[in-house]
């Protein structure tokens, strides 16, 4: 069994193959109704798309809408790696982290 590479080494070019391989094996899952299996296949490849873009592109306090969660904002706290680690806005300030690749700028249509 090959071992694969970390989506950190990986580029740009190889990070699409790898996005586009979840996501179909994300499709089938779904139509098999393995509902957990969809679920983390999703997830990863939202943190394979977290390696395409520039962290520097997200700021410590603004605001972004989180995608697949309609009408709901997250604030950004601080920024580790390819997280963002702040709190959904209008609830509890409970702290958690989401990939990057979840943010959209509010900025963005609806």
């Amino acid at each position: 069994m090959t071992e694969k590479k970390p989506y950190s080494d990986m580029t740009e070019h190889e990070l699409r193959g790898e996005i586009a391989n979840l996501k179909e094996k994300a499709r089938k899952a779904e139509q098999l109704g393995i509902v957990n299996e969809f679920a983390v296949l999703e997830r990863k490849a939202m943190m394979a798309a977290a390696y395409m873009l520039n962290p520097a592109d997200f700021k410590q306090g603004e605001i972004y809408r989180i995608e697949g969660d309609p009408n709901v904002y997250f604030q950004i706290d601080y920024l580790k790696g390819r997280f963002a680690w702040g709190y959904r806005m209008g609830g509890e300030k409970f702290t958690e982290a989401l990939p990057i690749s979840m943010l959209r700028p509010l900025k963005e249509g609806k």
